[in-house]
């Protein structure tokens, strides 16, 4: 385990073994029901898009999975203690819509929860409330024999027994369904919810840390908002940047066959532009992130199925090294951010998250790339422009929008610096407040934690010693203070990152800390202590091809 805990910074990296043979090698992508429906679901509903989704081209584009969410079950067992399906919405049952869907050509998912019962109510697959044998094994088995591909397993209403923490009992519940769906004789991506019961606190690291072990795919936070009647054209952009924030802090945590996932594809359905949608795609397909459509496949724009179709961003986010991308820079209005794909090109993409339109121009500098001769072959990903011996990107990017690229750098470029922003997160941010601004800090120099401006002060390079560099000093412990000064051969200039987020001095063993005041200091480390932990960019090479 203290393997596992503390490593070097290539933490959370790409693997070097080959992804031959595990569930879900790339980020698993289709259709839920939930964002969009909730509970007015029905077999008319589920089949009709899954057919909308083979008939508007999205499914042959990956988008392959169509599970059925919450409310589909009755609130009570049979008297065998089996799952009951509600027969007023699925008359035929479900083996026979599962069948309709593996017709289609498309894979089958399904709802449960690992508690007593379902968010909705309905009837659940963990331990009675009081206390009994759960029903895991028994409704894989059922799900199993229905042809169930993909299972996403909630968390609401798990039951602690007396002296039992939440914390164990969610971890006992989702090893427990682990364990079921290996014995059913059927490959079933597991997606678990357990994070994000408890974003916020300090189990999360926990959690984030285990769940890893037990499935494919987890939800680590916040829902994306759900599509209201009655406010058809209520704004949902919020949200979308909500999650896209908290996500994005996560990168060491994902690995092929383990993804973060930020929640569903609202884009294309009512509450977001054009340009909202094109920046969910992008900004999902950066952090490699599952892309689960969920909404109403037949009322999509001709538009809005271009964006989700898009081949180009789709091979971004499925882009087998499966690594985050790294935030090189941050500003009120933008981020830029930076992500390896295989054989050596990058995808890089900014976000204008202001309302007004924004010019960007970006130079092998601040990608990374030290060499004046540095030239590279770019593809806007949006308009299939290509340029070749480039020495910049340039865009104009409207209000909510998103541009991304691809980079093929010329040999001359080598590899891009492991450089970017460092950031910590703020816990129990206020549900009004859930912004970039308020959830995050950017570690400055000369040795303070501050709101992210883009200043130059807040740009890092990683050196392969596990030094933090800015503005050519690095950052070494003094006493219980953290100060910059000439870089030099010494442990009290190297740090090490563990995977619950520390940035551990090799001298003193002591923890990086960003106090609330914004000073920043080096202290005793704790357990999952939310002012120790920070997010740091990742490295820009392809492991594994350099085996």
């Amino acid at each position: 385990m203290l393997l596992q805990a503390l490593v070097w910074f290539g933490i959370g990296l790409a693997p070097t073994a080959s992804a031959a043979g595990v569930l879900a090698p790339t980020p698993p992508m289709g259709w839920n029901d939930w964002a969009h429906y909730q509970c007015r679901i029905d077999s008319h509903v589920i089949l009709d898009n899954a057919r909308a989704l083979v008939k508007s081209g999205l499914a042959a584009r990956g988008y392959d999975t169509v599970t059925i969410d919450d409310c589909w079950m009755r609130k009570q067992r049979d008297s065998h203690g089996n799952l009951q399906t509600n027969r007023h919405k699925f008359p035929q049952g479900m083996h026979a819509v599962a069948n309709s869907i593996h017709a289609l050509g498309l894979k089958f998912g399904i709802y449960e929860d690992a508690g007593y019962a379902t968010c909705g109510g309905f009837a659940g697959s963990g331990v009675p409330n009081g206390g009994g044998a759960p029903h895991f094994l028994e409704d894989a088995r059922l799900f199993a024999s229905w042809g169930v591909d993909y299972l996403k397993l909630d968390g609401c209403n798990v039951y602690a027994a007396k002296g039992e923490s939440a914390l164990a009992a969610y971890r006992a519940a989702y090893r427990a369904e682990s364990e079921a769906l290996k014995q059913v004789g059927r490959p079933i991506v597991f997606s678990e919810s357990a994070p994000a019961y408890f974003q916020g606190q300090p189990q999360w690291y926990d959690v984030l840390s285990w769940v890893r072990g037990y499935g494919q795919l987890w939800r680590e936070g916040s829902d994306i908002e759900i599509f209201d009647p009655r406010r058809p054209h209520r704004s949902r952009w919020a949200s979308v940047m909500w999650n896209y924030e908290y996500n994005l802090q996560l990168g060491r945590f994902q690995k092929p066959g383990n993804w973060n996932d930020s929640d569903f594809i609202i884009g294309g359905d009512r509450g977001l532009t054009l340009a909202e949608t094109r920046s969910q795609l992008a900004l999902w397909s950066m952090m490699s992130a599952p892309l689960i459509l969920s909404s109403n496949l037949n009322r999509l724009s001709a538009a809005s199925i271009r964006i989700l179709g898009n081949r180009a961003v789709l091979a971004v986010d499925q882009d087998p090294l499966g690594q985050m991308a790294t935030l090189l820079r941050r500003s009120p209005a933008q981020d830029v951010l930076m992500k390896p794909l295989r054989g050596g090109r990058y995808a890089v993409a900014v976000l204008n998250r202001s309302t007004a339109p924004l010019q960007v121009l970006l130079r092998p500098r601040t990608l990374g790339f030290s060499s004046g001769t540095c030239r590279f072959a770019s593809v806007d990903l949006w308009t299939g422009a290509r340029r070749s011996g480039a020495q910049d990107l340039a865009a104009r990017i409207g209000a909510h929008d998103t541009q991304i690229w691809t980079i093929q750098p010329s040999a001359a470029c080598g590899v891009p610096a492991r450089m970017g922003v460092i950031t910590r997160i703020l816990p129990n941010v206020a549900h009004n407040d859930r912004t970039a601004e308020a959830y995050t800090r950017c570690l400055a120099a000369p040795g303070a934690v501050d709101k992210c401006t883009d200043s130059a002060a807040q740009r890092w390079r990683v050196l392969p010693s596990g030094a933090l560099r800015s503005g050519g000093q690095c950052l070494a412990q003094v006493g219980h203070r953290a100060r910059l000064g000439a870089c030099v051969t010494s442990a009290l200039q190297r740090w090490r990152y563990t995977l619950p987020g520390n940035l551990i001095n090799r001298s003193t063993h002591e923890c990086l800390t960003g106090r609330a005041s914004g000073a920043l200091t080096v202290q005793t480390c704790g357990h999952n202590i939310a002012s120790q932990v920070w997010s740091v960019p990742a490295s820009m090479r392809d492991r594994r091809a350099a085996q």
